[in-house]
């Protein structure tokens, strides 16, 4: 069977690319395409032959690769993908909009559905840019919405990686869809039991993160914040800051897993799909104060591997941060939690099984012999 990998854009490290570079390792065989390549800012897949599409050779587009957002259906819709068996698709907005031969089949692992159209407010509403040109960008964003409908009827099927995301792709794009949680690469991740007097951030800094909200509450606690990541909104961020915390930019892998294993707790004030951050932190020995909805209640056990706030404001945070303090935290169970439920081994083990079972899913899926509403892959009954 032959395989083609596909992902959005690899000009960056973020969640969604560390999830497609296990894919990358798990089908070594499999030819690797996405819009745009730059090998010094993403993932590291050695001398593995990426194809990209035309815009690989706009000038700028790999820097400033969401100007040119209404171009991406139609370069991935000119990507030639005929020869392929199965496509896997890595999307969380374009991806999903290749073609494939008739008698092909092609799984889309979904990480959200296109959160700049879909929540436009909450993905863009922090960019002077987008206020300024907001009328014209409304009905750029009302035509790619249409698009982004009609090229999600491209894949046989979705996984989405929360409960959370496959609400949000049966509600819009009414597809078939799978929750299977991803893993994290376990490998890049050490315990320790000997946490120091930090806490830690782990994220791009862009506004829907919502780091502004750690800031100012650690602001107001005077407590040591480090803050892992670049973006955006990095200059208002630093500008905001106490001298208690520390901006450390881009850190690598090495630094990264050292202050996973270390820090006190992990801190995320964003509304995540899904997440990597805080299974990262929990493989780590390492307690999360996350946001208490959207993907981190597939993830969380408050009180026994972090604890969630109910509210994206400083004080919300600052009284889960002092409850935090309280807890006698088992390191030792919150790596255990993680390492039962979210495994590279663990993840794979359900995706074979789901590769070499999809035509008779698909069909009992169309008869109604299996309901794919079901939250879970154990609704696969295989």
């Amino acid at each position: 069977m032959k395989i083609a990998l596909v992902h959005d854009y690899l000009n960056q490290r973020g969640g969604a690319e560390r999830v497609f570079e296990m894919f990358c390792n798990h089908f070594p065989d499999a030819d690797v395409y996405t819009s745009v390549y730059d090998p010094k800012s993403t993932i590291e897949l050695r001398n593995r032959l990426v194809k990209t599409t035309f815009l690989q050779n706009v000038p700028g587009a790999k820097r400033y690769f969401r100007l040119f957002a209404p171009l991406y259906f139609p370069a991935f819709r000119a990507l030639d993908l005929e020869a392929y068996d199965l496509i896997i698709s890595s999307s969380s907005s374009f991806a999903k909009a290749v073609k494939k031969r008739p008698d092909a089949r092609h799984i889309c692992f979904c990480h959200n559905v296109s959160r700049f159209l879909w929540d436009t407010k909450t993905y863009l509403g922090g960019y002077q840019e987008f206020e300024a040109f907001e009328p014209f960008l409304k009905l750029v964003f009302s035509y790619m919405k249409r698009q982004d409908i009609t090229y999600a009827g491209e894949p046989d099927i979705y996984v989405a990686n929360s409960t959370t995301v496959a609400k949000r792709i049966r509600s819009i794009y009414r597809k078939k869809v799978l929750t299977i949680n991803y893993p994290i690469n376990d490998d890049c991740f050490t315990f320790s039991d000997q946490k120091e007097d930090f806490y830690l951030v782990s994220s791009r800094l862009l506004s829907y993160k919502r780091v502004d909200v750690i800031v100012e509450a650690f602001n107001q606690l005077g407590w040591p914040l480090r803050i892992i990541g670049i973006g955006p909104e990095q200059q208002r961020l630093e500008a905001k800051a106490a001298s208690n915390i520390q901006f450390l930019g881009h850190v690598s892998d090495d630094t990264r897993r050292q202050l996973f294993s270390t820090a006190k707790s992990v801190i995320v004030a964003a509304l995540e799909d899904y997440g990597l951050v805080p299974v990262e932190a929990n493989f780590s020995g390492t307690p999360v104060i996350a946001f208490g909805a959207g993907g981190a209640l597939d993830t969380q056990v408050s009180g026994k591997t972090g604890i969630l706030f109910q509210e994206q404001t400083a004080a919300s945070l600052c009284s889960a941060l002092i409850e935090a303090q309280s807890v006698k935290w088992d390191y030792a169970a919150i790596q255990r939690h993680a390492k039962e439920k979210f495994t590279r081994e663990a993840f794979f083990r359900k995706v074979d099984r789901m590769i070499t079972n999809l035509d008779t899913f698909l069909a009992e899926a169309e008869t109604g012999q299996i309901n794919t509403s079901a939250e879970s892959y154990a609704s696969m009954g295989y």
